[in-house]
Formats: C-alpha cells, structure tokens, sequence
C-alpha cells in the first residue's frame, strides 16, 4: 500500500488519513498508540500513528499558511457541538471497550444496541468525538431507525 509500509506514502492511487489540530502532541500521540494500538511512525512534526489501515497525523495549531490562506488550525473549543467524528468499526466492541478504559478512555455511554450495531462514543485528550461501533443487525439487513422512529 506504501512505499515503506509504515508512512501514508502510496505507491499508486490514493488513501485517506486524518489530521488532527491537538495541543499536546505527546499526549495525543500517546492516546492514540496505547488505546488503539497504534504504532508510532514518527513522533511529531507531524506525529503520525498508524492504526490499523489509516493514520492518525496530529500536529499543533496555527495560522494560515501560503498553501490555506485565510485558514487557522485549532483544536475544538467545546465539545458540545461537533461537524464530524471518526469513526471506528470493530470485530468485537466488548473487547474494545475494556482496551479501550484500561488505557484512559472515558466512555460517554457504555455500547448501546441499536438494533443495527452496538455503539458507544468517547473523546480523545482534545475533546475529538470517536465513535466505536459493531455492525450487528446491519449484516442481517436491520437498518438503524431514522431520527423520527427513535424519538
């Protein structure tokens, strides 16, 4: 997939990573190995973690620069309000669950069934919403309910 196997480099085509804005590298960097099981690839400028089949690239904030004119880099405020979220799929969310709070990851909710997938959230040391889910019902055609049928 890369030239090297470990930095997101592909040899043809594309693939997709996510940057992060954090405002401490080594903590993020450490939460991202330890409870993903990430490798750290390189350890800052940029901090890159590899997990699983992506990369984790985390850097600290700034302003613009000549390639973002116009566009300032900064880890989230709050994180009452969210515009989007990674999003982890997982053979078996138990087993997550527990890696996951033995290595400092605060749960917003224990996983909840949906009737599609079991399903919880938690956030990483910058407030970063990560949603872990288990396709369950999904695999045997169970569609989650529209926002309308679970009120």
């Amino acid at each position: 997939m890369t030239a090297d196997g470990d930095l997101p480099a592909p040899e043809q085509g594309l693939l997709l990573t996510h940057f992060l804005t954090v405002r401490d590298v080594e903590v993020s960097r450490r939460f991202y190995a330890d409870v993903f099981g990430g490798e750290v690839v390189m350890g800052e400028n940029p901090a890159i973690v590899k997990v699983a089949n992506t990369w984790i690239i985390m850097n600290p904030g700034g302003g613009p620069t000549p390639d973002k004119p116009g566009v300032t880099l900064e880890a989230p405020r709050s994180g009452e309000r969210v515009s989007s979220f990674l999003n982890v799929r997982v053979a078996d969310i138990a087993a997550f669950y527990a890696h996951a709070v033995a290595n400092g990851a605060d749960f917003l909710t224990e996983p909840v069934d949906r009737g599609s997938e079991l399903r919880c959230y938690f956030r990483d040391p910058d407030g970063y919403l990560i949603e872990v889910g288990q396709s369950t019902g999904l695999l045997a055609g169970i569609h989650a309910a529209t926002p309308e049928e679970s009120s």
